[in-house]
């Protein structure tokens, strides 16, 4: 589900550069609340499931001001 105040585009970007880097994560051993805390979120709540961890790394991706080429 795309967020309504985020252009389409770049949440499908930084979903997939999400799903890249848990997947990385999880492939070497790690847990959701290492992905968590990779990208600087709150891992005391950490949630089990990587779909959730997914979304929460989007959303932070997605917050981050966009470079623009010069």
């Amino acid at each position: 589900m795309t967020p309504n105040n985020v252009n389409p585009v770049q949440w499908q970007q930084s979903l997939g550069y999400a799903r890249n880097v848990c997947a990385r994560i999880f492939r070497d051993g790690g847990r959701p609340a290492d992905a968590m805390a990779a990208f600087g979120l709150d891992t005391a709540a950490a949630p089990c499931d990587w779909a959730t961890v997914v979304d929460r790394i989007a959303t932070q991706i997605s917050k981050a001001p966009v470079r623009k080429a010069a």
